[in-house]
């Protein structure tokens, strides 16, 4: 497995790896998933195995010190073999280095298989947002100390 940097002929494959990884009202349409890899201050990675991609990271770096990770996607093939960790990790590494203080994302209240990944990555549940995604379903903003 390679972690490498998001390149953008590979756009069109993490926008169907996103609607297959979450449901309408979660997944990112194609324009507002290449929004957020475009934002000036945001990182994007890719996790490739034997040349097929097995997940990505958008993260963004916001005022105050702060990262934000937008979305992290992992194709079911590649699941708990720690894709995903290697994913985090990166995005963490790049947060460290740009002496960022915390780093927070956002996943769904009913999704306790990514909270459970995410807690055992150190992260813990900061607040609840009722009607998040625009599907209604709300969303724990979770939290991760990088000081």
């Amino acid at each position: 497995m390679e972690i490498r940097e998001f390149q953008p002929s590979d756009l069109p494959i993490l926008s169907k790896i996103d609607e297959a990884c979450f449901p309408p009202g979660i997944s990112y349409s194609r324009k507002e998933l290449a929004g957020y890899i475009g934002f000036r201050s945001a990182r994007a990675w890719v996790a490739e195995d034997e040349g097929a991609i097995a997940g990505f990271l958008v993260a963004n770096r916001e005022p105050g010190r702060v990262g934000h990770i937008i979305t992290i996607d992992v194709v079911k093939r590649a699941r708990r073999q720690g894709t995903g960790t290697r994913l985090m990790k990166v995005a963490e590494q790049w947060a460290c280095k740009a002496r960022l203080r915390i780093i927070y994302l956002e996943t769904a209240e009913d999704n306790l298989a990514a909270q459970s990944f995410y807690e055992a990555l150190g992260y813990r549940k900061l607040e609840k947002i009722e009607r998040y995604y625009s599907n209604g379903l709300a969303a724990w903003v979770m939290v991760k100390n990088l000081e």
